[in-house]
C-alpha cells in the first residue's frame, strides 16, 4: 500500500501536537496555559512598561524641554587656563599628595629623565589622549556648549571630548560602563556651584601630571570639581579635590582658573604621530624613555 507523504506528513504534525501536553507534564514543564495574565490597571501591569522604558539622551528634545529650575550660569565660551602669573599653573602640583610606592617610582624616574634633558613616558606626544584633569590645562583652549541637560567641552587639544551630564542621571554601573580617559562626568547644582563628580577613568597611559614629576592616574581616579563663575563672568574658577587609593594617599586639592577667551574659535586638530616626527621626544630613543 502506498500512503500519500504530505498525509504522512500532515499526521505526523497533528499526533506531534496532541501529545505535546502529555509530554510536558511527564517531564514536570508547565506550558503557556499555566502562565497568568496580570490583572488590568493592577501595578504589576504598569511595572515592566516603565522598567522597559528607554532612557533619554541628553540631546533628546523630550529631555531638554523637560521642566528644571534654571541654571545659575551658562559656560558656553571658550576658555583657557589663566597663567598670567605663572607659566607652570596649566600643572597640578607641587605640592604632590604621598604617593604610593609604585606611583612614587614614576615621579623619581620622570625627575631623574628632566635632569639629563629627557623625556620620561611621553604617551600625551605619543598621541594618547592627554585625559583629566590635564586636558582642562593643557595650552589650548576649550570650548563649552551648556545644555539644561548637559555641557559639551572640546578641546583645542587633539579635539578631546568632555561631556558633563546634568539631566539626574546616576553614574553607568561599573561592570558595564566603558572606561575613558576623561571619565563619566556627572553634574549637579549646589547654589551658585556647579559640583562634578568624575568617576570611570582608564588607568593606561594617564598622568596626573607630566614633565618634572610624572605621576600615573589608576581606575580608582575619582575627581570631584567645584565650578564657579567670577570676575564678573569672565573668569571661570575650578577647586579639584582628587583621590586614587592605588597611586596617592589622601586627597589631592588645586585650584585653577580659566579666562574667557572671545577672539578664537576650536579648530579642527589630529594628532598624527608623522606630525610629530620633527619633535625629539617622540623619535629619538636617547630622548624618549619606555
Amino acid at each position: 500500500m502506498r500512503v500519500s507523504l504530505r498525509r504522512l506528513t500532515f499526521h505526523t504534525l497533528v499526533v506531534a501536537i496532541l501529545a505535546a501536553p502529555i509530554l510536558l507534564a511527564q517531564a514536570g514543564c508547565k506550558g503557556p496555559a499555566a502562565v497568568e495574565a496580570p490583572a488590568t490597571g493592577s501595578a504589576s501591569s504598569a511595572t515592566p512598561a516603565a522598567a522597559s522604558a528607554e532612557p533619554l539622551s541628553a540631546l533628546a528634545p523630550a529631555n531638554i524641554a523637560k521642566s528644571r529650575p534654571a541654571a545659575p550660569f551658562n559656560l558656553t565660551g571658550n576658555w583657557f587656563i589663566d597663567v598670567s602669573t605663572n607659566p607652570e599653573a596649566w600643572r597640578f602640583g607641587p605640592p604632590y599628595p604621598p604617593l604610593k610606592a609604585a606611583a612614587q617610582a614614576h615621579a623619581d624616574a620622570s625627575k631623574k629623565a628632566a635632569a639629563e634633558g629627557k623625556v620620561y613616558r611621553d604617551d600625551i606626544g605619543q598621541c594618547w589622549p592627554a585625559g583629566l584633569p590635564l586636558i582642562m590645562t593643557r595650552y589650548w583652549p576649550m570650548a563649552m556648549i551648556q545644555l539644561p541637560t548637559a555641557i559639551y567641552m572640546v578641546s583645542g587639544f587633539m579635539n578631546s571630548l568632555r561631556i558633563v551630564y546634568l539631566d539626574g542621571r546616576p553614574h553607568t554601573e561599573p561592570d558595564v560602563v566603558v572606561r575613558t580617559y576623561n571619565g563619566e562626568s556627572i553634574g549637579h547644582w549646589e547654589g551658585d556651584t556647579l559640583v562634578v563628580d568624575t568617576t570611570h577613568f582608564r588607568g593606561d597611559h594617564h598622568w596626573m601630571d607630566q614633565g618634572g614629576v610624572s605621576v600615573p592616574a589608576g581606575e580608582q581616579l575619582r575627581i570631584i570639581e567645584r565650578i564657579k563663575l567670577v570676575s564678573e563672568g569672565k573668569q571661570l574658577e575650578i577647586e579639584y579635590t582628587m583621590t586614587d587609593p592605588e597611586n596617592w594617599d589622601g586627597e589631592w586639592k588645586s585650584t585653577k582658573r580659566f579666562n574667557r577667551v572671545d577672539d578664537v574659535d576650536i579648530q579642527e586638530v589630529s594628532c598624527l604621530p608623522d606630525l610629530n616626527q620633527h619633535l625629539q621626544s617622540t623619535t629619538s630613543k636617547t630622548q624618549v624613555l619606555q
